[in-house]
């Protein structure tokens, strides 16, 4: 019996470093591993390596390619020797919240920025991170001679065959989320580069999607990797028609195109994918998060949290806007969480569990409601992430949603589409090799879709109405 051909594919995530080794042909894991990384919204990339190496250990004997899927925007600044001269500024730091709006004016507003790079800059993108950097840390600045992302720092730190900064690369995927690449040209744009940072900087060359970009010191191709969103793409193998709906550390909404998107209200950033087409994303910083600040707030676990929203007879009024660590989409970086319809009636565990919930799955309604805005049909909903497996989020989703929902396997879907991308890159192959994705049912449906339009309009008042004193958040009592 012939041995498999092994692949490992890498995310390199927030909060940890996973790897998968899988058989290249089928996509059946063989082997995993984890390592975690610090709770952090800056972090020196040497983290990053030391997760990689725990999570790796004992994993790769026989692996001949790794791709790494790495999170999205995060800055890595880089002196001309290849090293880190500041921790990496990562998406969900919202420091660059102000630095964000002045660059949206500089260049002429939204659509302006639409125009050029298929998307608006929120204080998730890159662009907005060099800005800030600039002023708030100037000798790291002035020591910068090039700029990487997560996923490219990883791959070109596994490179025995390349150093410094002059072979850094990247890929279309991860590039359209700087803010300095365009989707629509498939080129960077150096001048945001130079308006961000007030100089130019060295950037990655933009590799082939099916790409080898080098080889580790055990002989092992290494592919071009991408970021996660678009390494989970490919991991679920969407196909027309799908939306992936995230609910991990941050929410998320994406579906695959053939053609580029540019939403000028910033809702829908227009990313590629990572095969040479395009991958239209709506991203929200709170996502499971939601749940678990909830229960303990309410002192329960996850477990009973979920009875109690599943058990809840409705939220009763209660609303939840779930921006606890400030917001992305909507654009309200500053914001902090809001409960609105408090009365003795809804002050109840259990209608609090369900106005959670049902807050987290509102923002991600809107989202892909911003999908089908963009054109993109919206037939199926996969709904995967941590917060998936809760029973009163699968039993909600279908209604708020507004299509049928399926529940992928879970799996690390990240790292699987970069061991996917791997096996592509070393098959010599035009398309990736096909892989199968099982999927199941949800929980039966508690909404109908009369009460899911009721609940998403209560939604959409109280954070209409609300909106003018999120935009200021914490800082409010000093504005006053």
């Amino acid at each position: 019996m012939t041995e498999p051909r092994l692949v490992a594919g890498v995310d390199c995530s927030t909060q940890a470093t996973k790897v998968v080794v899988c058989d290249a042909a089928t996509g059946e894991v063989l082997r995993e591993g984890r390592a975690p990384h610090p709770d952090a919204t800056q972090v020196d990339p040497a983290e990053w390596w030391a997760a990689w190496q725990s999570a790796s250990d004992g994993l790769l004997d026989g692996v001949s390619a790794i791709s790494v899927g790495g999170q999205q925007h995060g800055m890595v600044l880089l002196d001309s020797a290849g090293e880190v001269v500041h921790p990496a500024v990562l998406w969900n730091d919202t420091s660059s919240a102000d630095a964000t709006l002045e660059l949206v004016s500089e260049l002429g507003g939204p659509e302006a920025w639409a125009a050029a790079v298929g998307s608006v800059p929120v204080s998730s993108f890159t662009v907005t991170k060099l800005r800030w950097v600039r002023g708030a840390a100037p000798e790291a600045a002035a020591r910068a001679a090039a700029v990487a992302l997560p996923h490219d720092w990883l791959t070109h730190r596994l490179a025995a065959d390349r150093g410094g900064i002059e072979d850094l690369t990247t890929d279309r995927g991860d590039a359209s989320g700087t803010g300095w690449w365009s989707p629509i040209t498939n080129s960077y744009r150096p001048d945001l580069v130079e308006l961000a940072f007030g100089r130019s900087l060295s950037l990655p060359r933009v590799a082939g999607p099916a790409e080898v970009v080098g080889h580790t010191a055990s002989g092992a191709a290494l592919a071009a990797g991408t970021g996660d969103n678009m390494a989970a793409a490919l991991g679920l193998e969407l196909q027309p028609g799908d939306v992936a709906v995230s609910l991990g550390t941050s929410g998320t909404a994406f579906a695959t195109s053939a053609s580029s998107t540019a939403d000028p209200s910033g809702f829908v950033a227009g990313f590629a994918d990572a095969t040479g087409g395009y991958l239209p994303l709506v991203c929200t910083l709170n996502a499971a998060r939601v749940m678990s600040a909830t229960a303990a707030l309410l002192g329960m676990d996850l477990a009973t949290l979920d009875e109690a929203a599943l058990g809840s007879s409705g939220s009763g009024g209660l609303v939840m806007l779930p921006y606890l660590d400030g917001e992305r989409t909507p654009d309200l970086p500053h914001s902090t969480g809001l409960v609105y319809g408090l009365t003795r009636a809804t002050a109840q565990p259990s209608t609090m569990a369900r106005a959670a919930v049902e807050g987290m799955l509102c923002g991600l309604a809107d989202a892909v409601d911003a999908l089908r805005a963009q054109g993109l049909p919206v037939e199926r909903v996969l709904l995967l992430g941590g917060a998936a497996r809760s029973r009163a989020v699968q039993a909600l989703a279908p209604a708020l949603l507004g299509a049928p929902v399926v529940l992928p396997e879970p799996a690390e879907y990240v790292a699987l589409g970069a061991a996917r991308q791997a096996a592509w890159a070393i098959s010599g192959a035009e398309t990736p090799p096909t892989w199968e994705t099982a999927v199941s049912k949800p929980e039966p449906s508690i909404l109908s879709d009369t009460e899911a339009a009721q609940i998403r309009t209560l939604y959409a008042s109280v954070l209409a109405g609300t909106r003018p004193l999120l935009a200021t958040g914490k800082d409010w009592p000093a504005k006053r």
